[in-house]
């Protein structure tokens, strides 16, 4: 746990009690703050009890009383409309932050014999894979990196500080939001295609909230921008005309005079103006597809610019075992693959997965983004078979119509079963088979978190392959 001492002496109220906000109040408290917590849920409230904070209803206190209000990301700050804490705290002239403001003001208040770098990485596909891929080489090469933010332990809990940390940060478009003061030693944003839309008021608010991960930065520090899609392209163009720090494009999809870019699967290093070395990713399996061609190049980039050597770096990327939910082997049945990539939470992201396979059996569906899956059109004839589950079953159904075979499967355990019988008809004649779980969707729908969802693809797939199981007819 990092405790947070800029509130010393004073009341923060921290709403939303999951992993963030009880690690956030655990750390204010830490820091010498009284801390007055509160969420909706009945639950969580409980389970902040049974830690000891103090339970303090925001809807009827006395907001004087309070320094800041510390909010869970999951929180609307202003669209569709702001939540009710933050109206309140806003008529209290009290200012709203989240988790990752208060490790931010923890960092600057630091003195310069502990104070740690920091990476921060968003974008909005591809950001979980990337984090954990800079940690590794990080890791790989003898650094002390700790992970966390939007990945795994909240950024609150991960180990104390000291100088010779780098804390390798996956942030969310909503956690920036939420943050005023980071300034990352080196700053990554991915990419930038429509997501969480309905959350930022649009395009241009989303756009705003992943370029906040830019807001402090200055000289001495690194911009790693993924200039493949427009905004990024934008950025990128605009930073370099301020000129005040560092700037590596990266690219999986054309050759750039400076940065790093990645194409056919083969990463080029041109950080200098010219290419100074090659890196063969192809035979890296957690590494497969144009998407993790970029992620490498961006991770590639991330640790070069902290000092970690080409030769370091190049070997951390070539051992990286994969992140668990993104495009995750979980293993061959009777000869058919299965691979679980509950992580791809849109269509863009799912797209990644795709186009990785010729042919596939695609287990989709969920709570759907806006638009559904039209925009996966040009690769539905690459869909042996889709077995469509959740809410957006009837949705995917009716646009895969006439143009894909599929069969709504309603669960996932139906589905996983359905699938594995389509896919072995396809062994039987010869034909390499895959079942993708990719389900371009949320999981809310039947599931708390993608993560659970992934599990549930794991235990239906693990449920086959048990010695009880007979062998279909």
């Amino acid at each position: 746990m990092i405790p947070v001492t800029v509130f010393e002496g004073r009341t923060v109220a921290v709403f939303g009690l999951a992993r963030s906000g009880l690690a956030a109040a655990r750390s204010l408290l830490a820091g010498g703050a009284r801390v007055a917590a509160w969420d909706d849920n009945a639950e969580a409230r409980g389970r902040a009890a049974a830690e000891g904070l103090d339970l303090v209803d925001l809807e009827s206190a006395d907001w004087s009383g309070f320094a800041a209000l510390v909010l869970a990301p999951g929180a609307p700050l202003t669209h569709p409309k702001p939540h009710w804490t933050v109206d309140l705290a806003c008529a209290a002239g009290v200012e709203v932050i989240g988790d990752v403001e208060l490790f931010a003001r923890a960092v600057a208040a630091a003195p310069d014999h502990r104070r740690p770098r920091v990476v921060a990485i968003t974008g909005s596909n591809g950001k979980s894979t990337t984090s954990a891929l800079v940690a590794h080489v990080l890791t790989q090469a003898g650094r002390d990196a700790r992970l966390g933010g939007n990945i795994g332990v909240p950024v609150l809990g991960l180990e104390p500080m000291h100088g010779g940390a780098v804390y390798v940060l996956e942030l969310s478009s909503y956690q920036l939001d939420l943050t005023a003061s980071l300034k990352p030693d080196v700053a990554i944003i991915l990419n930038i295609t429509p997501d969480h839309l309905d959350r930022h008021g649009g395009m241009d608010g989303y756009v705003a909230a992943k370029r906040r991960i830019l807001l402090n930065q200055g000289k001495g520090d690194t911009a790693i921008i993924g200039v493949d899609e427009g905004p990024g392209e934008r950025i990128c163009t605009e930073i370099t005309a301020a000129n005040r720090r560092t700037i590596w494009p990266i690219s999986a999809r054309k050759a750039i005079g400076r940065g790093v870019y990645a194409l056919q699967g083969v990463l080029y290093d041109a950080t200098e103006g010219r290419v100074t070395r090659e890196v063969d990713l192809r035979g890296a399996r957690s590494l497969a597809g144009r998407h993790n061609w970029q992620n490498a190049a961006a991770a590639y980039a991330a640790t070069r610019a902290l000092g970690v050597e080409a030769e370091q770096a190049t070997s951390g990327l070539l051992t990286f075992p994969g992140l668990a939910h993104r495009m995750e082997p979980i293993g061959t049945i009777a000869g058919v693959r299965f691979v679980n990539d509950s992580k791809a939470t849109n269509t863009d992201a799912a797209r990644q997965a795709m186009t990785a396979y010729p042919r596939f059996h695609w287990i989709a569906g969920g709570r759907a983004k806006a638009g559904g899956i039209a925009d996966l059109a040009d690769l539905f004839p690459r869909i042996a078979r889709a077995y469509l589950i959740g809410e957006a079953a009837p949705c995917f159904a009716r646009t895969l119509s006439g143009r894909a075979p599929f069969t709504e499967a309603g669960t996932v355990d139906r589905a996983v079963a359905e699938a594995f019988a389509g896919a072995l008809d396809d062994v039987g004649k010869g034909i390499d088979s895959v079942v993708l779980f990719s389900p371009a969707c949320a999981s809310f729908d039947q599931f708390s978190d993608f993560e659970e969802r992934g599990e549930a693809f794991r235990a239906a797939v693990l449920a086959l392959a048990a010695p009880s199981r007979k062998a279909p007819a």
